[in-house]
């Protein structure tokens, strides 16, 4: 059977009104995420909204434009009981990049749910961020956890997976050089 062809989607999750007072240096990470959905566009990468219900609107500059596919999730998990799966196979993905929040949350779960329904990861390093924390917890600090999640997945291994993690910078949308993929 001849290799699937490489296609990549941004998964932008969970960046929300509701959730913007929760979030850590979210102008940062609103920024990063923003400038890689105008160059995914650019390249007709599709962009796909994931947003939790009841967190509000999407943020302005997150928007989804005409047409763009949004995903409504009750759960942590953007694809248990939505159309996600569904979407990506209708389009023809074979590469998420996850972008969004909470890191050890709703980042965390897609991420490692997109790897068992057989999809390539880039997990955006500088493109998720998590929450505040009130003191005193027994979370890590927010930059300590946001790298901890990126450290994880540069380490973790899938069968037949291609995991990289990249700052929005070095994307390039294109299939990862080891990539044999077959389906």
């Amino acid at each position: 059977m001849p290799p699937t062809p490489h296609r990549a989607a941004l998964l932008v999750i969970d960046m929300q009104d509701a959730m913007m007072p929760l979030m850590h240096r979210p102008d940062r990470t609103v920024a990063t995420i923003a400038g890689l959905g105008f160059r995914a566009r650019a390249r007709d990468v599709p962009v796909i909204t994931v947003r939790q219900q009841g967190g509000g609107d999407v943020l302005p500059e997150l928007a989804p434009r005409n047409g763009e596919p949004v995903v409504t999730k009750t759960s942590a998990d953007a694809f248990l009981d939505t159309g996600l799966d569904e979407t990506l196979i209708r389009l023809g993905v074979t590469e998420v990049l996850v972008t969004g929040f909470a890191t050890e949350n709703c980042v965390e779960t897609t991420a490692r749910q997109a790897l068992s329904r057989g999809y390539d990861l880039v997990l955006v390093a500088d493109g998720h961020t998590t929450s505040v924390r009130s003191q005193p917890t027994d979370f890590a600090p927010p930059d300590q956890s946001i790298a901890h999640h990126n450290e994880i997945y540069r380490h973790i291994d899938f069968p037949d997976r291609s995991v990289r993690v990249l700052p929005a910078r070095e994307i390039d949308f294109m299939a990862p050089q080891s990539s044999g993929r077959v389906s």
